[in-house]
C-alpha cells in the first residue's frame, strides 16, 4: 500500500464513546443514503433462516461423512452461500467465554484500548472505520483485527492483554476454529468432485494459508434505521466462520431483492462463502452479500474468522471445473491484489467479484 494509506484521513471516532455520549442523533457521517438504510425488523420473517446443519454426524476424513451431510452442505453453498454449522468440534464454553471477554475489552477506558489502535496499512489492531477514502459516510462500530496465521504474521504483542490470560484464550480458540475450518474445506472439495486436500492445497497448505479474526463492537444506537453496523458486502476471502451475538440478531444477508435477518442457533457457527471461493469454484459457490443492522437498546458483539488463501498465490477457476460448457469465469489474481481494494475502498456489496466476471 502507498505511504498515503498508512494513515487515516481523518481523526478517529470511536464510536462506543459516541454512544455513550448522550447524544439523540447520530452525525451526519454515519446517516447511510435513503436507498441503503435498514427497514424496520418487523418486517422481516422470523421464521425464515439460513439452514442449520449437524456435524456431528460424521467427519472421519476420508470420504466419511454421511452423504445427507454432504448434500446439506452442498446445497447451501450453492443457493444460499451462508448456512449455520451445529456440533461443530469447538468447545462451547470457550465460544461463550470469548464473546464475554471481548466485550469486556470494548468497555475498557479508552486510554488503555488506544495502545492497541490500527493504521489501514494493516487494519491490525482496535480500529473505528474500514477504508481510507475522506469524507466516506461510516459504519457504526467498533473492531479489533489480529492475524493468526501464517504464523509469520502471528505477534501476541498486538493482541490484547486485558482482560488477564486473554492472549492464551484468543490462541486456543483460533486453534479450534481453524480446525473446524479445515473439516469444511474438505467437504466442500468432495461436494465439487474433488480430492478431499484440494481447496486446502490451493490455499497453500496448512503452513501457508491465512487466519485471521475481526471481532465487531456494535454500540448502542439512537437512531437505528438511519445507520448500520456494516455496510452491504461479501467477504473478499475463502471462508468466514462467524460467532454471533446470540441474544441480538443483526446479520441480515441478501436473498433476491429481500434481507434476511438471521436468527442464531444456540452455540451454533455461521458459515458463509467468501469471494475466493466462488473464484475458485468457478460460481458453483456463491459468496453473498450481507450486512449489519444495529439497536436502540442493545449493544452487539460478533467474531468472525477469515480463512484465506495465501497472499500470493494466484488464485482461478479450478482447471476440473472449467469446461467448454463452462469456461473460466474469472482472471488469475492473488488474494492480495483482491483485498486492496476493500482496504482502499471498504464495504461495497459484490462489485468487485462481480466486476471481474466474464460473460459466458
Amino acid at each position: 500500500m502507498s505511504n498515503l494509506q498508512n494513515y487515516w484521513p481523518e481523526p478517529i471516532v470511536r464510536v462506543r464513546s459516541l454512544s455513550e455520549s448522550g447524544i439523540t442523533e447520530i452525525p451526519s457521517r454515519y446517516v447511510k443514503p435513503l436507498e441503503d438504510r435498514p427497514a424496520p425488523v418487523t418486517e422481516f420473517d422470523p421464521d425464515v433462516n439460513i439452514p442449520v446443519i449437524d456435524l456431528g454426524v460424521g467427519g472421519g476424513g476420508g470420504g466419511g461423512w454421511p452423504g445427507s451431510v454432504l448434500g446439506q452442505v452442498s446445497e447451501a453453498c450453492r443457493e444460499w452461500g451462508f448456512f449455520q454449522v451445529v456440533n461443530h468440534g469447538v468447545d462451547r464454553s470457550l465460544m461463550r467465554e470469548m464473546r464475554e471477554k471481548w466485550r469486556e475489552f470494548f468497555h475498557l477506558p479508552e486510554e488503555l484500548k488506544a495502545e492497541y489502535a490500527n493504521t489501514p496499512c494493516t487494519y491490525e489492531g482496535y480500529g473505528s472505520r474500514l477504508g481510507v477514502e475522506k469524507g466516506a459516510v461510516l459504519d457504526w462500530s467498533d473492531y479489533y483485527f489480529l492475524h493468526y496465521l501464517p504464523s509469520c504474521l502471528r505477534d501476541p504483542n498486538k493482541w490484547p492483554a486485558l482482560p488477564p490470560l486473554f492472549r492464551e484464550m484468543i490462541a486456543e480458540y483460533s486453534k479450534q476454529v481453524v480446525e473446524l475450518c479445515g473439516r469444511l474445506m474438505n467437504i466442500l472439495s468432495i461436494n465439487l468432485g474433488l480430492p478431499e486436500a484440494f481447496l486446502l492445497d490451493k490455499f497453500g497448505g496448512d503452513d501457508h494459508l491465512g487466519a485471521c479474526l475481526r471481532v465487531n463492537f456494535y454500540p448502542k444506537c439512537p437512531q437505528p434505521d438511519l445507520a448500520l453496523g456494516l455496510s452491504p458486502h461479501s467477504d473478499p476471502g475463502g471462508l468466514t466462520i462467524l460467532l454471533p451475538d446470540e441474544n441480538v440478531p443483526g446479520l441480515q444477508v441478501r436473498r433476491g431483492d429481500r434481507w434476511i435477518t438471521v436468527n442464531p442457533v444456540p452455540d451454533a457457527f455461521i458459515v458463509n462463502i467468501g469471494d475466493q471461493m466462488q473464484v475458485l469454484s468457478n460460481a458453483n459457490y456463491k459468496s453473498v452479500e450481507h450486512r449489519v443492522i444495529v439497536n436502540s437498546g442493545k449493544e452487539r458483539v460478533s467474531l468472525a474468522y477469515f480463512y484465506n488463501p495465501r497472499g500470493d498465490i494466484l488464485i482461478k477457476p479450478a482447471d476440473e471445473l472449467v469446461t467448454e460448457d463452462c469456461p473460466a469465469l474469472y482472471p488469475p489474481m492473488t488474494f492480495n491484489e483482491y483485498r486492496l481494494y476493500i482496504r482502499t475502498k471498504g464495504p461495497r456489496g459484490k462489485s468487485q467479484v462481480d466486476a471481474l466476471k466474464s460473460p459466458r
